[in-house]
């Protein structure tokens, strides 16, 4: 029996109207907490801690699904002992805002030099987690005078053909995005949760608190799917690109792995790459992909050894 038009017109916008409320309800849980900055094309929201470091600054940038929380969780605090931190919501993430056209690898990282370049950072160590990562390599490419080094955590480094099984759910087609965004994505986001962070986290538990202090909350809304569909569709090809220049790295460049990593090959997106780019160094502990979450003490501990003076 057909379905009177009506009344799916009524049940799509009831969906609508449902994803609508879950989103702000996850922006009521996990509210903005820092200060936001206006960059061509962005309104990045951002957290800085302990302004008055002597250190050198440390800007954090998370990954695909993820936010700035990623790191303050356990990771930024202990850094913020003796360093100023920026944590940084990436382009259309966590509460940063986009004007304009949705932004790739290299125009997101664009973003993320304005602002470093807006707070008059005096050459701050990047840190980039996941595909935060891969945006971390297009700026230090680009613009190797910003930044001192490159610390790259289990990152999206290399052409991955096949999506990571926890994200497959992403790869709407662009024309089907919009619909599934604002209908289907919620509810099966909600249901789904769980197993998806499992996965995401394996073989490490994910922490109770991680929906709300580590912003994983943020993940089930209509505007992170959205984000979320467009960069796994498009960062293969930005990826082969940036690649092809890794020969040109100017800048120090370490990368750490978590050696049971069920998200991202740390073979592929860790050694090969280190040995790609001049100088790079890896480093393979024992944990899986979240590790700034996860391994707090390793990743801290490591973080200061290859932080360059």
């Amino acid at each position: 029996m057909l379905i009177p038009l009506g009344v799916l017109g009524t049940f799509v916008l009831g969906l609508a109207g449902w994803s609508a409320y879950v989103g702000r309800k996850a922006e009521e849980m996990v509210p903005a907490e820092g200060k936001f900055a206006e960059v061509p094309g962005a309104r990045l929201h951002y957290v800085e801690l302990n302004p008055d470091a002597g250190g050198p600054a440390i800007v954090m940038v998370h990954g695909l699904m993820g936010q700035l929380r990623n790191f303050s969780h356990s990771l930024a605090g202990q850094l913020a002992a003796d360093h100023r931190i920026i944590l940084v919501d990436r382009p259309g993430w966590g509460h940063s805002s986009l004007e304009g056209a949705r932004p790739g690898i290299v125009a997101q990282a664009k973003m993320i030099a304005a602002l470093i370049e807006q707070l008059a950072l005096d050459k701050p160590l990047l840190v980039g987690h996941s595909l935060g990562g891969a945006v971390s390599l297009a700026l230090a490419l680009d613009r190797p005078d910003l930044v001192r080094g490159l610390a790259l955590i289990a990152p999206l480094s290399q052409v991955v053909e096949t999506a990571p099984a926890p994200f497959r759910g992403l790869l709407a087609p662009p024309v089907l995005r919009p619909v599934l965004a604002w209908t289907v994505a919620v509810p099966v986001g909600l249901r789904n949760g769980p197993r998806t962070a499992a996965a995401i986290f394996a073989p490490d538990p994910v922490p109770a608190d991680f929906a709300l202090a580590g912003g994983g909350a943020l993940a089930v809304r209509p505007k992170s799917y959205m984000a979320g569909s467009f960069e796994l569709r498009t960062v293969p090809t930005e990826m082969a690109a940036l690649t092809a220049r890794y020969g040109e790295m100017r800048v120090p460049v370490a990368i750490l792995y978590g050696r049971s990593d069920a998200v991202l090959d740390p073979g592929l997106n860790g050694e090969r790459t280190a040995t790609e780019i001049p100088g790079a160094t890896i480093e393979l502990i024992d944990g899986g992909h979240m590790l700034p979450v996860t391994h707090p003490a390793e990743t801290e501990a490591w973080l200061r050894r290859v932080l360059p003076t």
